[in-house]
């Protein structure tokens, strides 16, 4: 028998996220909907326990009768080893980024992929896709990179510090996508694969306000490209400004967040995000954290 949620209580785990805008964003659509939302960060930093703590901070939210939760970076690959169920699209992509607590059990799934490619369809729907240069390939890589090759690119080249993770990335998702060219590239091969790429996208953390700087060397990019960042704090990152500059297409991390949140909110829910409100509601609470900074 079914019975109506009296109330939600949802948290985010991961590291340097007090300021992320995706608590305020659930609890605002639930009130929307008339539905009690709590929605609380669980910042790693700030609780001073490492990423490899998600496991018993998953079992002590459960213990605590919270209802799911997100899972950010750098939690989103080892979360993986704790859940008793995960969805077919997080398994191929082996991160995880929201977590449904049902029954004592938790189930994972990934909101980014989709949360990504509505994004890229909605901002960036022309945009040529022969060649695109991945930066990054973590939870949020993952996720990306499938989505990407999902849009029809045709030649994914995947760069990351760790070279070996880069290589397992590009031989799992050859293996969804034997069409597609999908290779690993080293730092002594980045520039000239950037300079044949239409598009380049950052999926790691540099940019983030924790993280300052860019990914890469920004005068690799230039006007032949496209843009596309994950991070939304800020959403301005040195290398959306410098891409915007050239006249670059950009899509910045503010769409992904909100495309993720909607799938994430139905998930945990069974209500259907309104996703215009939740856009506007996201860019105003952007538009007040910016001018407190």
């Amino acid at each position: 028998m079914s019975t109506v949620h009296e109330s939600y209580l949802v948290g985010l785990i991961g590291d340097g996220i007090t300021q992320s805008l995706t608590p305020p964003m659930h609890e605002a659509e639930g009130a929307a909907q008339g539905l009690p939302y709590i929605y609380r960060p669980v910042d790693l930093t700030v609780i001073g326990r490492p990423g490899d703590d998600v496991g018993e901070l998953l079992r002590a939210g459960r213990d605590l009768g919270f209802n799911a939760f997100n899972i950010t970076h750098p939690c989103k690959q080892t979360v993986l080893q704790h859940l008793d169920q995960v969805s077919e699209r997080a398994q191929a992509l082996q991160a995880v980024n929201t977590v449904l607590i049902r029954d004592g059990k938790f189930m994972g799934h990934n909101t980014d992929q989709t949360g990504f490619s509505a994004a890229l369809a909605a901002e960036l729907p022309e945009v040529p896709k022969g060649r695109v240069v991945q930066l990054g390939t973590g939870g949020a890589g993952s996720a990306v990179a499938y989505a990407l090759l999902d849009s029809a690119v045709e030649h994914l080249s995947l760069f990351d510090l760790d070279q070996d993770r880069a290589q397992e990335r590009a031989a799992a998702l050859s293996r969804y996508f034997p069409d597609a060219v999908i290779e690993a590239v080293g730092q002594e091969d980045l520039a000239s694969h950037v300079a044949q790429a239409n598009g380049v996208v950052n999926c790691t953390p540099i940019g983030m306000h924790h993280h300052p700087g860019a990914p890469i060397d920004l005068s690799l990019v230039t006007a032949q490209h496209w843009v596309a960042d994950v991070i939304y704090l800020p959403v301005d990152t040195p290398l959306i400004r410098h891409a915007r500059s050239l006249g670059c297409p950009v899509l910045d991390g503010g769409a992904m967040a909100v495309g993720q949140a909607v799938d994430a909110f139905r998930l945990i829910t069974g209500q259907e995000a309104d996703r215009q409100r939740m856009r506007h509601h996201f860019l105003s609470l952007l538009a007040a954290q910016q001018g407190g900074h």
